[in-house]
């Protein structure tokens, strides 16, 4: 009986180590903030990337590029909705540049002209500001939110773009469908992000990392 009573204890003991070996990977122990924190503190040095985006929903497929200079105060942005509601399918695109708070449309002979169907809506200096202050932009990872409300899981390394980077699994408590899943890998070596997952896919490009110092 008392080696069946040890037994009983061992198992329950392995059962017990098991499940908080389970909870500490998933839940994290404050690694996963701290990796974030490092993205977040190292997006503020950003001054120059690109963003491609791609995505399908039931209503259609969707891609954005986002391309932002801060140090010129330029942006570039193109975008295409293809709506498959329809028997034949409709296409929406946007061409759109803005150069020091000025915005431009591409028309259709190939030309620069006023925006269409009212104002412009790109600004690099709102984007750089963000990132300078460690907002939120609509364009990159909300990092911050992810630290605030995600349940932080370390994956694999992998190479995007040419660039070494570790996957983190993000759960965000309190999304449209109580848990939100994305997939984000950040830099090794900067910490930056270079490619985000979910309902649709993020991959990115950094091109300079510090502004120009102005004499």
């Amino acid at each position: 009986m008392r080696d069946r009573y040890w037994l009983w204890m061992g198992a329950r003991l392995l059962a017990a180590v098991a499940i908080v070996g389970w909870a500490a990977s998933y839940l994290g122990t404050g690694s996963g903030e701290k990796e974030f924190q490092k993205t977040l503190d190292a997006m503020k040095q950003v001054h120059s990337f690109r963003a491609a985006m791609s995505a399908s929903q039931t209503s259609g497929h969707s891609e954005g590029l986002w391309e932002v200079d801060c140090d010129h105060d330029v942006i570039h942005v193109q975008s295409n909705f293809t709506d498959t509601t329809h028997d034949t399918p409709v296409e929406l695109n946007r061409d759109e540049i803005g150069v020091a708070g000025r915005v431009f449309d591409r028309q259709t002979d190939g030309s620069w002209g006023p925006p269409r169907n009212g104002g412009g809506r790109a600004s690099a200096r709102l984007i750089c500001t963000q990132l300078a202050q460690a907002a939120e932009t609509h364009v990159l990872p909300q990092i911050a939110t992810m630290i605030k409300r995600g349940i932080l899981q370390k994956g694999d390394k992998k190479t995007v773009n040419g660039v070494r980077c570790r996957e983190w699994l993000v759960t965000m408590k309190g999304g449209f469908s109580g848990l939100e899943h994305d997939t984000v890998c950040l830099g090794l070596d900067d910490h930056l992000p270079y490619d985000l997952t979910g309902l649709g896919t993020l991959a990115l490009q950094f091109l300079r990392l510090q502004r120009t110092h102005q004499h």
